[in-house]
């Protein structure tokens, strides 16, 4: 139990730092946001968990081709922001056009026996 806390602290603790800097400055929230503090961490609680290296190699390849269609979000927020759109209705609209990236690197994925 006190396993799952640390966990749940330590990936809050992140979000919370990375707010607190970008309020201050957007540059320096971004550096911390774009380091994968967030992977690493995972990995180190699957190693521990599971001992098996194949596993963390699995999940960072996974992640590597998953960060792709996840540049959709940073591409479509700032594009619909400077158009005019309310922040809430552009954060959705980025959220589905990520989520339809994912769909299409999946099944691309897929068709190369890569997933």
């Amino acid at each position: 139990m006190y396993y799952y806390i640390i966990k749940i602290s330590l990936s809050a603790a992140l979000i919370m730092l990375i707010s607190e800097i970008a309020k201050r400055s957007s540059f320096w929230g971004a550096v911390l946001a774009s380091l994968p503090f967030i992977s690493i961490i995972a990995f180190i609680f699957l190693y521990e968990e599971t001992k098996d290296t194949q596993e963390v190699s699995k999940l960072s390849t996974d992640i590597f081709w998953l960060v792709i269609p996840s540049l959709a979000l940073f591409i479509a927020l700032p594009l619909l922001l400077k158009r005019g759109f309310n922040f809430y209705l552009s954060l959705g609209i980025a959220c589905l056009i990520t989520i339809a990236s994912y769909y299409l690197m999946t099944i691309t994925l897929k068709k190369f026996g890569i997933l």
